[in-house]
């Protein structure tokens, strides 16, 4: 491996991220409880959910509670 390939594949492992963009996805179910499952996108936590029922899709940030 080029010196250069090993300095790039460093540089994408300690790429930094802003901790409020580690949002999670759930589903808030009837009955007050979270869904067991995880799901990977918004997307999949509607298609899981069922609003008819009282189920409600719900974000949250992963590492803080921060306000934008």
């Amino acid at each position: 491996m080029s010196a250069h390939a090993a300095a790039a594949g460093a540089a994408a492992v300690t790429a930094w991220t802003d901790p409020r963009d580690e949002i999670a996805v759930g589903v808030l179910m009837a009955d007050g409880r979270l869904a067991p499952r995880r799901f990977a996108d918004r997307a999949a936590a509607e298609a899981w959910a069922r609003p008819e029922e009282g189920d409600q899709v719900v974000e949250w940030n992963l590492i803080c509670e921060c306000d934008g």
